[in-house]
């Protein structure tokens, strides 16, 4: 008996020593303990289906609207938004989907991607990359629509077209990725358009680029399982993708933040209703990529879409027309 209890009182005093050595050690190693995730709602209203973004030159959001055929301007500070452009084509494709689903820069010219609109699905307008001339003028530069159809891609597809998911700012000109033909297009400003990289039925979606470099988020085949939501990197040259993290469900974008840190955003959970259906509401999620593995920051997002960083603050487009301001992430 004595025994036990001499070793029962050794090893307490052990265990409160170890714990007050822990203690001491992240009192001096975390100086800054990190802070708590903050998200707030900075803009609402918008139409529904909203699905790109980008910043400008002016250091604001600019949201594309599809169901009404402009683009919106958002104060990221405020979230006071006004009117950039309008009288773009509007969405037809299964009542709500396609016209201006994203936005970039070249410069101080924003160009919009406009998709699913034309004759192959019953509309007459061009699909491709329309400048933004005014606040109601635009000239089409690139008919992506047309191209495709004579330069159809080697994996499966039902509209010749395309389904154009996203578009980047790339060495002076533009990058357009395909969800539907399974690959990544260069456009330039005068209209030029080639295959920079192809890829069999992955489902490509967001892209952003460091250095030469090209990330790539992939969504993945219907079901669209866990295991098939990756980050790729494409090298300049050959444009061969590389995993760089899996196991996130519907990917749909990923961003660099104002560090080196690298973040993936999670659509949802597929409804299984059609293929390019939306997630089920509520169960998207913001992660960062570490090591080769996802680190789930912020879950139960609403059908997410798009995901800008402005400094160490990251803005988050909902496909129900809301934009969320996400601070204090960690890095």
């Amino acid at each position: 008996m004595k025994n036990k209890r001499f070793f029962l009182a050794v090893l307490w005093l052990g265990l409160i020593l170890a714990s007050l050595l822990v203690s001491s050690q992240s009192a001096f190693a975390d100086d800054k303990p990190n802070k708590e995730i903050i998200v707030t709602p900075i803009a609402s209203g918008l139409s529904v289906f909203l699905l790109g973004s980008t910043v400008g030159p002016d250091g604001a959001l600019y949201v594309p609207d599809g169901n009404e055929g402009m683009i919106w301007r958002v104060d990221p500070a405020t979230g006071a938004v006004s009117l950039f452009a309008s009288g773009l084509p509007k969405a037809i494709w299964r009542g709500d989907q396609g016209g201006p689903g994203d936005v970039a820069f070249v410069g101080d010219t924003a160009y919009a991607m406009v998709t699913l609109v034309a004759d192959d699905i019953g509309g007459s307008d061009v699909v491709g990359i329309y400048r933004i001339d005014g606040p109601t003028s635009y000239t089409i530069i690139a008919d992506i629509g047309k191209w495709s159809t004579e330069n159809p891609p080697d994996s499966p597809f039902f509209v010749p077209t395309g389904a154009q998911i996203s578009m980047q700012t790339y060495k002076g000109g533009l990058l357009v990725v395909d969800g539907h033909h399974n690959r990544i297009l260069r456009v330039s400003v005068k209209g030029k358009i080639s295959e920079l990289a192809a890829f069999p039925d992955i489902v490509p979606t967001g892209t952003d680029i460091q250095g030469k470099k090209i990330y790539l988020a992939q969504a993945g085949p219907i079901p669209h399982d866990p295991s098939m939501g990756k980050v790729l990197v494409l090298k300049p040259k050959s444009y061969k993708p590389t995993e760089v993290a899996s196991g996130l469900r519907l990917l749909v974008d990923v961003e660099f933040g104002s560090g080196r840190s690298l973040y993936a955003l999670s659509h949802g959970e597929w409804n299984g209703a059609f293929e390019g259906s939306t997630a089920f509401p509520n169960t998207g999620a913001l992660a960062r990529v570490d090591d080769d593995e996802f680190e789930i920051l912020v879950d139960h997002l609403n059908q997410p879409t798009s995901l800008e960083f402005i400094g160490d603050t990251a803005y988050v487009t909902l496909l129900n027309g809301t934009i969320l301001k996400i601070e204090n992430l960690p890095k």
